[in-house]
């Protein structure tokens, strides 16, 4: 593994620690943006587990990157695997961590 690879999957293991300990709300796209009342309809504990386990997702991602770069079949599905993952993770955002009424 490269130095690159190992900087940044660390960078993304660092922000899912900062998660899991509660902390980092400002770091999660357009939650920090937004008002106080649409804050109010997000549970922020359901969203910074979400956002914990999609950085080491993506962690372990940056770190299989090298061993893909052989060949672009399986660059092309790894990518594709990661775009899945993170298309659920966004479903799940919106849904799973929206407070119920």
């Amino acid at each position: 593994m490269n130095t690159t690879s190992l900087v940044f999957a660390t960078i993304f293991l660092v922000f899912a620690v900062i998660f899991l300990m509660g902390k980092g709300d400002k770091l999660i796209a357009g939650y920090n943006t937004a008002s106080e009342e649409e804050k109010q309809k997000i549970d922020i504990k359901r969203l910074r587990i979400l956002m914990a386990i999609l950085s080491m997702i993506t962690a372990g991602y940056i770190c299989t990157l090298p061993y893909l770069d052989k060949d672009p079949k399986n660059q092309m599905w790894g990518l594709f695997a990661f775009l899945l993952v993170t298309l659920l993770f966004i479903i799940l955002a919106n849904t799973w961590a929206k407070k119920k009424k």
